[in-house]
């Protein structure tokens, strides 16, 4: 199972090979994702990504609705970066990594098996 976890949309462009690329903001981790299912995704918009892929838009209330919950239970630390529409944060100095994968290039995904297996 996977953690949807909002990302912010903080630039965009299009590679060589024609692709629609953005970089994303999930709460404080900058990644790279694709915008094939969702190409007119702006800068300002929310989207939840699965494999590397934005594939559903969610609208700033949504988003900060969910971050706060997510910290509310303990699933992002209290310190993270501010990414709500209430407290936009800059890009400086965060390091960018591969969609779906943490520092260490580990997938962010965690797999459950089901109870008794």
């Amino acid at each position: 199972m996977c953690l949807g976890v909002p990302g912010r949309i903080t630039d965009r462009w299009s590679a060589d090979d024609g692709a629609l690329l953005a970089h994303a903001d999930f709460a404080g981790e900058v990644r790279v994702v694709r915008l094939d299912y969702l190409p007119d995704l702006a800068v300002g918009d929310y989207t939840i990504v699965h494999a590397g892929y934005a594939l559903t838009r969610l609208d700033a209330s949504q988003a900060d609705e969910v971050l706060a919950l997510l910290r509310e239970v303990g699933l992002l630390e209290d310190g993270t970066a501010d990414t709500t529409s209430a407290g936009r944060t800059s890009q400086a100095g965060r390091r960018r990594q591969s969609p779906g994968t943490t520092e260490q290039g580990e997938s962010r995904c965690v797999s459950q098996s089901p109870a008794g297996s």
